[in-house]
């Protein structure tokens, strides 16, 4: 007789590691960041598949009428789905109910700012960690984590500083992401422990 104890399927996993390039395929999760030697014409399909999901003429407009459609293009590629789905880690969620959302508000714009406003130098790729504040969250989910990703998402060349419009429009997406995950995060800050988990997608 087979103790439940012993059953591997109850063993606690590791965390999946989600890296940029990370795909899933048969799931329609994909990597849109181009790679080594991929043709002119292959450029924005995925990199492993080579489907084409995404209208990139219509993202880099950079609309902010049409967020509904950046986000879902977004979610078809496997970081950005990961990113809008996992649960907040217990620090975010702390920081986050300790400061209220006018505060993480208010800091988005700084925090891009110091991140991205640059031109992109030799630790892009490595200025946003993924996670211990929501803020990163915010920004691997919608494309604003480095200037590599903004290029490629949003269509703003990586070799010159953002405009103050382009640091807007980032900062509108980390803003609209964060209020669409924690909807019933207190303007105010509330210091406590907050109750289950944020709403999923």
């Amino acid at each position: 007789m087979t103790d439940d104890n012993d059953n591997p399927l109850d063993a606690e996993m590791p965390p999946l590691k989600i890296t940029c390039t990370s795909v899933d395929c048969e799931h329609n999760l994909h990597c849109f960041l181009k790679s080594k030697g991929m043709r002119v014409e292959d450029h924005g399909s995925c990199r492993a598949c080579g489907a084409r999901l995404v209208d990139w003429t219509r993202l880099h407009k950079r609309d902010p009428e049409d967020t509904h459609n950046t986000f879902q293009s977004l979610k078809f590629e496997t970081i950005r789905h990961h990113m809008w789905h996992v649960p907040f880690d217990e620090n975010a969620l702390r920081k986050a109910y300790n400061q209220g959302r006018k505060k993480i508000h208010a800091d988005v714009l700084s925090r891009l700012q110091s991140s991205i406003g640059k031109p992109a130098g030799g630790f892009d790729g490595r200025q946003t960690p993924l996670q211990g504040r929501l803020v990163y969250y915010g920004q691997h989910a919608t494309a604003t984590c480095c200037r590599k990703c903004f290029e490629y998402w949003h269509g703003v060349p990586k070799n010159r500083p953002l405009s103050e419009e382009e640091l807007a429009y980032a900062t509108m997406l980390v803003q609209e992401y964060l209020d669409d995950r924690l909807p019933n995060l207190p303007d105010e800050p509330t210091p406590k422990q907050p109750q289950g988990r944020p709403r999923r997608r």
